[in-house]
């Protein structure tokens, strides 16, 4: 499905109660219940809401994460601003380390035009869209293709990323949580982004604000690892300071 900005706000408002009536959303929206529960119907339909009696929730579990369609449609625009920012960011002729995610396929958008890239993926998404790059060298890690996202994980994929040292890793992440660890949900996954990280000479990390305080099983890194950081608005509490502690150099994309 395509969420619209109210869709966009209600889930927001949803994640930032944990739980909510459809009382509650439609007096914080301004709109009328009747509203409100199209909204949500269209939302727990496509996977990104689950209803419950007397209420709504977000999917919090800290073991499997959305499907990637879901992932797509979910804050496009503020991953579209994240993506322009990075690119803007990133000099002609360096190379780089994309890994999987719909905000790092984003960025690989945002980037068609750049002169002189080299870029290692193990995201057959990344890689398909920079190949429209004429003036892009893409080199695509072997492992395992998982179906769902067509990101390539395995210890195939860990042992071709070992070969590089590139200028920067724009890498994604599931949830950034308050003790300022980064975390995913797949441990092959991980393994492959933690390999990402020790091969770069500068790690950025790109992600939405909605992955502030989420929850995921598997730690990839922590802020202290981390060099730049773009998002697409203001990091809530205690994000702000551990960024700062970090060193982490922060950009909200406008």
């Amino acid at each position: 499905m395509n969420t619209n900005p109210r869709q966009l706000l209600l889930l927001d408002e949803v994640r930032a109660r944990r739980t909510a009536t459809v009382e509650q959303l439609a007096d914080t929206l301004g709109v009328t219940l009747q509203t409100v529960r199209r909204d949500i119907q269209k939302l727990a339909d496509s996977g990104l809401l689950l209803r419950f009696h007397g209420g709504v929730r977000v999917p919090s579990s800290t073991t499997e994460n959305l499907g990637h369609t879901q992932r797509e449609t979910l804050h496009a625009e503020g991953k579209a601003r994240i993506a322009r920012a990075v690119a803007e960011a990133v000099p002609h002729n360096c190379s780089l380390i994309l890994n999987i995610g719909t905000t790092t396929e984003a960025i690989a958008r945002a980037l068609l035009h750049h002169r002189g890239l080299r870029v290692i993926t193990n995201n057959l998404n990344v890689a398909a869209i920079l190949a429209g790059n004429p003036d892009c060298e893409v080199i695509v890690a072997g492992g395992v293709v998982r179906a769902r996202d067509r990101g390539i994980v395995g210890e195939a994929a860990v042992d071709f990323i070992r070969q590089f040292k590139v200028d920067i890793a724009l890498i994604g992440i599931s949830g950034i949580e308050p003790d300022g660890s980064l975390r995913d949900f797949d441990l092959r996954e991980v393994k492959v982004a933690q390999t990402i990280i020790a091969q770069s000479r500068e790690v950025w990390l790109a992600t939405d604000h909605s992955k502030f305080d989420r929850p995921a099983m598997v730690q990839v890194a922590t802020l202290a690892q981390i060099d730049r950081l773009f998002t697409d608005a203001a990091p809530p509490e205690p994000f702000p300071a551990l960024l700062r502690d970090a060193g982490v150099e922060l950009d909200v994309a406008e």
